[in-house]
């Protein structure tokens, strides 16, 4: 049976930069510890939310040596929508149509059920819905909880002075969330508004984000290699919202020895 490297290693997709189809180490052979982060659909809740934490702590990722890669559900464009969207660099990105990465990795692929009388793409809506609801989706209803009612063990995640528009909220600029308990950590609603954000980003031009619905419910994962392309942490997602294990702080597995909010 191959192991993951072996797996990721073999695999070429379209990046998003160029449209060419290359190996998703592409250019990071010689980086001292390789992440990859095998998305799920990109117009998927926790693919943006997942890219905005890395993107949040990308200069400190790049300094200490660490390649990043993503590869997502989607096609080309999907890809473009979703690196203007996030700032992601489309030199890092890879496109998977079908998900078929995913399956050769045995990632959660969510609820499948085909219902009678619906298309692939509508079944995977209504098992969409049911996951939301938290259904075959492990720790999602606790996560959305978080998002609304806040949690000092995060960071703050909107600067005073940083300006949000979220449809249909009338634009909120960071230091609103003050008044909701404070500063210095991750406020009421604070998070809720980043993520309908994102919502509005991808409604807004569906088409583009979600080329085909039928894969709506497959989840992601995430590998670190070192050097050596030895595996050194992986998590494999259980449901939606669930791209972290330290949903607090996601990025904490690369950088464990800080605490983050003192």
């Amino acid at each position: 049976m191959q192991n993951t490297y072996e797996i990721l290693s073999q695999t070429q997709r379209q990046r998003v930069s160029d449209g060419a189809i290359a190996s998703i180490f592409d250019s990071c052979q010689s980086a001292s510890r390789k992440l990859i982060l095998v998305l799920p659909q990109l117009g998927d809740f926790d693919s943006l939310e997942y890219i905005w934490w890395i993107q949040r702590e990308c200069d400190r990722i790049e300094s200490e040596g660490i390649a990043i890669r993503a590869i997502g559900i989607g096609d080309r464009q999907s890809g473009e929508y979703f690196c203007k969207f996030t700032g992601f660099d489309p030199n890092w990105m890879f496109v998977d149509n079908t998900g078929e990465l995913h399956r050769q990795l045995n990632l959660y692929a969510g609820l499948t059920t085909k219902f009678p009388l619906l298309t692939s793409g509508q079944s995977a809506w209504v098992n969409l819905m049911l996951m939301c609801a938290g259904i075959a989706s492990q720790g999602t209803l606790k996560e959305v909880f978080r998002g609304y009612k806040g949690d000092r063990h995060a960071p703050q995640l909107i600067a005073d002075d940083e300006v949000i528009k979220a449809a249909p909220l009338p634009p909120l600029k960071g230091s609103f969330f003050k008044w909701a308990g404070g500063s210095g950590f991750q406020r009421p609603f604070e998070l809720a508004t980043l993520r309908l954000r994102n919502m509005a980003e991808v409604l807004g031009n569906w088409n583009a984000y979600v080329p085909d619905a039928s894969y709506m419910t497959q989840r992601g994962a995430t590998f670190l290699f070192d050097a050596n392309n030895q595996l050194i942490y992986e998590h494999r997602d259980r449901g939606i919202l669930g791209f972290a294990a330290n949903p607090s702080y996601p990025l904490s597995f690369l950088f464990p020895k800080e605490t983050v909010v003192k």
